[in-house]
């Protein structure tokens, strides 16, 4: 080799050095979570052209896309069979449809001009004379009694009832278990009415808008609100106007209930609830250990937003129409996913256990995402061994954030502990593993969870949600932590085991009035008429001793039907300690009649 090829051979050896050497270095790079790349996905996820990331829209598309592209770029494989994608349907809206028409006394009327079909309105061809109804109550309380159709028969009649309360502006008053538009039709159901028609009290101006709401079902009966100019026009056929009738039974605390002889009202209302197809993305790392990698641990974070706002979305500025970024709600937490799908997945020959990354979508729906994921996972539930959820991690105040669901397994505080020890984020630990996100449905199936989250802040939920208030080096921290979190859970020769921290499902208001419980868990989100049984939460209660199970669906309690979730709520609410009534239940397509004891 002469002089010349042997200095050009060096030259060779030392080029390839120098670009292994780059290669490695950006190979190292690429698989650190770095706060360019946070906010590189933060902004794509918020754009303006991403149209608030409500379920199925064009915006909800383009990152249901994004995320099957990033995945793909780590080498993670499909989460199901051959797709990243996991689709199911969600009721968005309401609507109506062809055929809808009212005529009172002769008059026709113009749908959302002289009334509006009320959204849990059932679907109806009806007509018949009219029975004013008060405030359409039926108290038998204590300290509060109150019965509108005392001295009236409603049977076969549609019921005219005003709505609020005499303390409408008093949120603890008496009344206010009793002044739901909902409760109001359950009452008059039960008394055998046609249907009811609403009127407002004066100080209210518009109709009630067609709005679709999640948990009502078609309650059985129609119902509909009538305008205040055709309210008066009516009324004055016997006297009365809504202020008379208003006034009088606010001074009295009495009711006021009439026939409206000679009126008649003949309606069909034809209403279609307007479904969309969400989609989950589910990518994972498959482990090559023979012993755990039929173990996983779930990361997931939701990816929808608000859309554009508006009345009935969930936004703090309901009035105003304009594009909800959610960049912290929850950009921040699908970057996060992102970000930790590309760090693990570089280290995927280390790992022990496998890991399923989860984008969910329709979680501001009710968590929607997750609950169907759970309800149809293509792992078995036993098998998650943890699931980490991040939810708004990027609004860092204070250099402190929560970890939420400490308490669902005794191994996670003192890891946490340590691996927390020296970080410049200080940690706050909450035990409960119930929460208002994702996690909440793993742990509802005794999944252990920790759930991640920055806090509140003043733009939540509205249009102001952007990424210039992403703090990148809080939500940095948290990510790093997570990560050390999810490599020592999927390297440890012992799994987390589950402890129960709290209750499993959201209390309600409603809940303090209850007497008695029946002793289950409802699945919420079934769109199946009645109450679905998720789990019997008590071995010892009423549903246990009277032999209900999993997957049964409540249909009537005493005779009462049951629609949804909300009626199940009333006619508990109506049983004393005690009571031994019967319980209608579907199982297998058949309807079952069983005696429970309260």
């Amino acid at each position: 080799m002469n002089e010349y090829n042997r200095a050009l051979y060096i030259i060779s050896i030392l080029f390839f050095i120098g670009l292994f050497l780059i290669q490695k270095k950006d190979s190292n790079s690429f698989s650190e979570i770095t706060e360019n790349e946070i906010m590189e996905h933060i902004r794509f996820l918020s754009h303006e052209n991403k149209e608030g990331r409500y379920p199925g829209t064009r915006g909800s598309k383009d990152v249901i896309s994004y995320i099957i592209k990033e995945f793909k770029s780590y080498g993670l494989k499909p989460g199901l069979e051959n797709t990243y994608v996991q689709p199911f349907d969600i009721t968005t809206g309401i609507k109506l449809v062809e055929n809808n028409w009212a005529i009172l006394n002769g008059d026709t009327l113009i749908p959302n001009i002289d009334y509006t079909p009320l959204s849990f309105s059932s679907n109806a061809n009806k007509s018949g004379s009219i029975v004013f109804a008060g405030y359409g109550f039926n108290i038998n309380e204590i300290n509060l009694q109150w019965n509108d159709y005392l001295d009236i028969d409603v049977t076969n009649k549609w019921v005219m009832v005003m709505r609020h309360s005499p303390e409408r502006s008093n949120q603890h008053s008496s009344y206010s278990p009793y002044v739901s538009l909902h409760k109001k039709m359950l009452v008059a159901r039960d008394k055998g009415a046609l249907g009811v028609v609403f009127i407002s009290q004066i100080e209210d101006e518009n109709l009630i808008p067609l709005e679709y709401k999640q948990g009502y079902n078609n309650i059985g009966i129609p119902s509909l609100h009538l305008s205040n100019k055709k309210a008066e026009k009516l009324l004055k056929t016997v006297g009365w106007t809504r202020k008379t009738l208003q006034q009088t039974m606010n001074r009295s605390l009495e009711s006021v209930s009439f026939e409206l002889k000679g009126s008649v009202f003949s309606t069909t209302i034809n209403l279609k609830q307007i479904q969309t197809r969400a989609a989950n993305v589910i990518g994972k790392i498959r482990s090559g250990n023979r012993k755990y990698r039929d173990e996983y641990i779930v990361i997931g974070a939701h990816f929808d937003h608000l859309g554009t706002g508006g009345p009935g979305s969930g936004s703090r500025q309901p009035s105003l129409i304009s594009t909800h970024p959610g960049a912290n709600d929850n950009a921040s937490g699908t970057a996060g996913l992102l970000e930790l799908a590309q760090k693990l997945s570089s280290q995927k020959n280390r790992l022990k256990r496998s890991i399923l990354f989860i984008g969910f979508d329709a979680e501001e729906k009710g968590l929607l995402g997750s609950k169907y994921f759970i309800e149809n996972s293509p792992i078995e539930t036993e098998n998650i061994i943890t699931m980490i959820n991040m939810d708004m991690i990027g609004g860092v105040k204070d250099s402190s954030a929560t970890i939420s669901g400490v308490g669902t397994s005794p191994s996670f505080q003192p890891l946490i502990d340590s691996l927390s020890l020296s970080r410049t984020l200080d940690f706050s630990l909450s035990m409960p593993g119930f929460g208002p996100s994702d996690h909440a449905s793993f742990y509802s199936k005794d999944v252990p969870v920790l759930f991640f989250f920055s806090g509140f802040h003043e733009d939540y939920h509205t249009p102001k949600d952007t990424w210039k208030n992403i703090n990148l080096k809080g939500e940095k921290d948290i990510l790093d932590l997570i990560y050390d979190i999810t490599y020592h859970l999927s390297r440890s020769p012992v799994r987390p085991t589950f402890s129960e921290a709290g209750p499993k499902k959201q209390s309600t208001n409603i809940g303090s009035r209850f007497k008695v419980t029946l002793g289950i868990m409802p699945l919420y989100g079934s769109l199946k008429p009645g109450l679905e049984i998720d789990t019997i939460s008590k071995s010892d209660g009423p549903a246990a001793r009277a032999g209900m199970k999993k997957g049964d669906i409540i249909k009537s309690i005493n005779g009462k039907p049951i629609k949804d979730i909300y009626e199940y709520m009333d006619r508990l609410g109506e049983l004393e300690k005690g009571s031994d009534v019967p319980v209608e239940i579907e199982r297998g397509g058949k309807n079952i009649t069983l005696r429970v004891v309260f």
